[in-house]
């Protein structure tokens, strides 16, 4: 018994101090996190009208020339790191590009006009907001920090299961354990929003730490890729093809047009065009939807620039690229469409909740304490 009750402190006390120690770091990852769920419907939101073009026509111009007209119209601009085609003709293609003086922007264009009919920031502030979430804008010693919040919150929630665990069968402990009681005073509300909430939300809350921490530490993403048979060391890609100088390269529209007729179930396509003037290939996702960092249920295809040939993968580095985006799906909520995403995002609110919670059960107790010790000061005065 008495070993029992030990053991049932030591949690006690890892479930109180990590937390509170890190609850102001834990509230703000996750309240940022939860924030990104949905940037991309935010940002197709903001787009609005500008995510279709005025009129569909026969012909497209060559993305080539829509890449010049972007880089004449904001020339302080890099190169678009991509493009998303899509199959729906009435659907503009987006750019994503980017300055130092400007940030990230996604600018819409009609393939057919070469008209810009929008230019758009939205994507910038969720930048932002990412890199609040993932390091404070502080680099690596951001990282740190955050990984190691991370770390502890994880340590929470296992513990904080443990505490939860009803140690009886009886109508009144299971009801504490799974149900609210609303008509309760604030104090029983907040310790049953802290346990039971966190009890329904604890899956999605692991899940969301543990690929966070994938995303973070390299060597613990590498070795769950080698698990799976993936490459590691993106050797394969010295072996794609090399830029012709002097040779003219075959228009990549016809190749976007290629891999949708091999995949016609998808209905979007990222293109890297990062490399437009310096690789000998064509990279494509071809995906159900495209989203900032993920897409669901992608295929990849590479072609050679120069003699239209498709470049098979190898096996182990289309593994490589499947359990990246994987983890990626996972983690920003976009596993189940829009299920997933709603899952995710009321499972970071409740995450962000819990330090919030947690602290007023603290501090409701150490006034508690400090009111039962005065008691006691005046009991012992009078004696």
């Amino acid at each position: 018994m008495n070993r029992r009750i030990s053991n049932k402190k030591l949690i006690l006390w890892l479930h109180l101090w990590p937390g509170l120690i890190s609850a102001a770091i834990i509230f703000f990852v996750c309240i940022t996190g939860t924030i990104a769920v949905y940037c991309d419907e935010i940002m197709a939101l903001s787009a609005g009208d500008a995510r279709f073009v005025k009129e569909v026509k026969e012909t497209r111009k060559p993305a080539e020339e829509l890449i010049d007209i972007i880089k004449k119209e904001f020339p302080k601009r890099n190169t678009p790191s991509y493009m998303v085609s899509y199959k729906d003709p009435e659907r503009s293609v987006r750019f994503n590009t980017f300055s130092r003086e400007e940030g990230l922007s996604m600018v819409y264009i009609d393939p057919y006009t070469g008209e810009i009919l929008k230019d758009d920031g939205t994507i910038y502030f969720f930048y932002i907001t990412v890199h609040l979430h993932n390091s404070f804008l502080l680099g690596k010693t951001g990282q740190w920090i955050i990984d190691i919040a991370t770390i502890i919150f994880i340590l929470e929630i296992i513990t904080g299961l443990y505490l939860w665990w009803p140690k009886k069968r009886n109508k009144k402990a299971m009801d504490a354990a799974f149900k609210i009681k609303t008509g309760s005073t604030k104090k029983r509300l907040n310790y049953d929003l802290h346990k039971v909430l966190g009890f329904y939300a604890a899956a999605v809350i692991l899940l969301l730490s543990v690929t966070g921490l994938l995303i973070a530490f390299e060597p613990l993403s590498q070795s769950l890729m080698k698990a799976f048979g993936a490459d590691t060391t993106h050797d394969w890609q010295k072996e794609l093809p090399k830029y012709k100088e002097g040779q003219a390269p075959l228009e990549l529209n016809p190749f976007i047009e290629r891999s949708f007729e091999k995949y016609p179930d998808k209905k979007e396509m990222q293109i890297y065009t990062y490399r437009m003037d310096s690789s000998g290939y064509y990279m494509m996702r071809v995906a159900n939807q495209v989203g900032l960092k993920s897409a669901q249920s992608p295929e990849y295809v590479i072609y050679d620039r120069f003699s239209g040939d498709e470049i098979k993968l190898p096996e182990s580095a289309l593994k490589h690229e499947k359990v990246d985006n994987a983890i990626w799906v996972l983690h920003m909520g976009n596993w189940m469409g829009q299920i997933g995403k709603f899952i995710t995002f009321l499972g970071g609110l409740i995450a962000t909740s819990l330090p919030v919670t947690g602290f007023y059960i603290w501090w409701g107790k150490r006034k508690k304490n400090e009111r039962n010790s005065k008691a006691e000061q005046n009991r012992n005065a009078f004696e």
